[in-house]
């Protein structure tokens, strides 16, 4: 399956908007210069599927062992940049590439330990990134090749490595790009946005060890200054409620159908959208009970390689096919099928056989 790539960006660009109106000069030349980029990113996608920088000599590979290199941009916006760690080399010393290289190997770790999934394409794909992109540079990106993350400004966003959730979420675009090519644009993208939010919150809590009772279900909780009046970017709990702050705004996500936001920003709502699939998951989660990655997470999962789903699935046909593989995986009339299905009910999104 494949489908023209689009880079993901985690801020969406509605925040960046806000900024961009209401903060200080700095604070709004700075988001600007964010968007600008974004914007030229979306309009200048490049050739679709995965093309890495080289890795290793094929077969040499060790199934389970992450191919990591992490590189420094320099406050440029040149990519990769100068090489500052690979893999197996100590700490370097700079966090941004520390902390990158560690929620690299962490994401690596859930989907090989627990989905025996190598890598972002199964195929022990190198994990490249790069940070301190551009000079306070408001967001992170999959650009298709890498993880790109900026060093935020320091006042509103702290730098994006940080936030362990955020990195797994920008890795999980590539394996929903090499599996699904879910397209970067109204529900499908909304999925696509809410897949990534899914398997971040899930490397995270897999990591700490979190059932899913214990859990915050916050995306981004790391990212905000103590400036900001909010917990996080997003809340998978409970849409619409992660901030509300007289710079960024009140988070707009909807947790249910009924407040489904019909617009032509952000790819179609892409970012806004994905509350709703983000809670179904979390009420299913929830419902299921323990550590959400070895049920929940893997149902999610099982329906990411579901040959059935369409590059352009609505939320229905998605929740439609996770009932299914519920169903297929722990038993038609099993509680997992049960709570899938009620948690799609819940968000008001209909399940038909």
């Amino acid at each position: 399956m494949s489908a023209s790539r689009t880079p993901c960006g985690f801020i969406p660009p509605y925040l960046l908007d806000h900024i961009a109106d209401r903060g200080t000069d700095a604070q709004r030349a700075r988001a600007r210069g964010t968007l600008q980029h974004v914007r030229s990113l979306l309009h200048n996608p490049g050739p679709p599927g995965l093309k890495a920088a080289p890795g290793p000599a094929p077969g040499l590979a060790t199934p389970g062992q992450p191919q990591r290199r992490i590189h420094d941009a320099g406050g440029r916006m040149e990519l990769p940049g100068a090489l500052r760690r690979s893999e197996g080399q100590g700490p370097s010393g700079d966090a941004a590439v520390d902390e990158a290289y560690e929620a690299l190997g962490a994401t690596y770790a859930l989907f090989w330990e627990v989905y025996g999934r190598d890598s972002i394409d199964g195929r022990s794909f190198p994990l490249i990134g790069t940070v301190h992109y551009g000079q306070a540079y408001e967001n992170a990106f999959w650009n298709g090749e890498q993880m790109v993350f900026g060093d935020g400004d320091g006042e509103i966003f702290q730098r994006f490595t940080r936030s362990l959730d955020v990195v797994a979420h920008e890795l999980t675009h590539g394996v929903i790009e090499s599996e699904a090519a879910l397209v970067y644009a109204n529900q499908s993208g909304a999925l696509n946005e809410s897949l990534s939010d899914v398997f971040g919150v899930l490397t995270k809590q897999y990591r700490l060890g979190q059932r899913a009772d214990e859990a915050d279900w916050l995306v981004g909780a790391e990212l905000l200054t103590e400036r900001v009046q909010g917990r996080a970017l997003r809340s998978m709990a409970a849409p619409g409620t992660a901030y509300d702050d007289p710079l960024l705004g009140k988070d707009p996500q909807p947790a249910h159908m009924r407040d489904f936001i019909v617009t032509r920003d952000d790819n179609g709502g892409v970012h806004l959208n994905s509350g709703i699939p983000n809670r179904a998951f979390y009420l299913a989660a929830m419902a299921i009970g323990g550590p959400a990655w070895e049920r929940a997470g893997r149902i999610w999962y099982d329906t990411l390689l579901d040959r059935r789903l369409a590059n352009d699935a609505d939320f229905a046909a998605f929740a439609a096919l996770t009932v299914r593989q519920a169903q297929g995986r722990f038993g038609a009339g099993s509680a997992e099928a049960r709570a899938v299905a009620q948690a799609w009910a819940e968000v008001g999104v209909e399940v038909t056989s």
